[in-house]
């Protein structure tokens, strides 16, 4: 055989051969056999960590803020700043038979106001407190209204602790308002108010609604002669004497004067009472 025959045969075998190969590596491949030949992987894609966004600022209330200023300092405050054309109504002893009715006429004039709340009488009036905080501040005025002075730590914590967890727990909303009853108050109810977070609000003008032989004429002319802008005034709201004078001449009356009736929180965020005031007492409240 001729060398130039054996170099076409030899051809042919290897082509024949290399064909073979590729037909069984195509066939592998598409049943899923990896090929002999060696694949190059992707290069795997760079990880790149997102920025670190700082948490957002919880956003504190500015009530809550003022509130919580005048807790620490665990003065009594009886009156707001002379700045705005702003006074609090405030009303003790409640809930009772009348509350509803002075809810109802606080709403219908838009007005505001605080009310001191005593928690023995929770049981008997169990849906009025979330009806007053639809319009009102709610304030803790301790269990059974006694005379707070000379109590031991103990019954303090019960007159005073108590109060603010039923009325929290009922109206659903935290307590931070307190009033003594009687006004009557000394350093350890004062302790015992700031312990609880609370403010001891007293007030710069007293209504005399509750002082033997009011009526309603006494009443009206007791707080037009004496309120001004920045003044707490102390009524009660058990007694239809009180609801009737609000009802019919007060609320008109500071609407003459251009006073708004705002709640205490409001009034201590829109204008609080200086160092000096808290100091001084009601002796340097305006109308005081």
């Amino acid at each position: 055989m001729s060398r130039l025959r054996q170099r076409s045969r030899l051809g042919l075998a290897l082509a024949a051969a290399v064909g073979v190969a590729f037909a069984i590596g195509i066939v592998g491949f598409r049943h899923g056999a990896r090929p002999h030949a060696r694949l190059i992987e992707p290069a795997a894609a760079a990880v790149v960590e997102p920025p670190r966004v700082p948490p957002p600022k919880r956003s504190i209330d500015p009530a809550t803020a003022a509130l919580d200023r005048l807790a620490r300092l665990g003065l009594p405050v009886y009156c707001g700043g002379p700045g705005k054309r702003e006074v609090a109504l405030t009303f003790d002893d409640g809930p009772g038979p009348y509350t509803l009715r002075m809810v109802r006429i606080l709403r219908r004039d838009r007005a505001r106001a605080t009310f001191f709340l005593v928690g023995k009488k929770l049981a008997g009036f169990p849906g009025v407190p979330r009806a007053e905080a639809t319009v009102a501040a709610l304030g803790d005025h301790t269990w059974t209204h006694p005379d707070l002075a000379g109590l031991r730590a103990g019954q303090l914590d019960r007159e005073l602790g108590s109060t603010k967890h039923a009325i929290g727990t009922v109206a659903r909303s935290p307590v931070r308002l307190f009033r003594p009853p009687y006004g009557i108050t000394d350093a350890a109810v004062s302790r015992e108010a700031r312990a609880l977070g609370m403010v001891e609000v007293l007030w710069s003008v007293d209504s005399t609604d509750s002082a033997p032989g009011a009526s309603i004429a006494r009443t009206v002319a007791t707080v037009e002669r004496l309120v001004r802008p920045g003044s707490i005034v102390l009524m009660h709201e058990n007694r239809g004497t009180t609801l009737a004078a609000v009802h019919y001449w007060l609320l008109r009356f500071l609407a003459r004067r251009h006073l708004d009736p705002v709640s205490v929180p409001k009034l201590l965020v829109d204008d609080p009472p200086t160092p000096a005031q808290l100091r001084a007492g009601r002796a340097d409240c305006p109308g005081g």
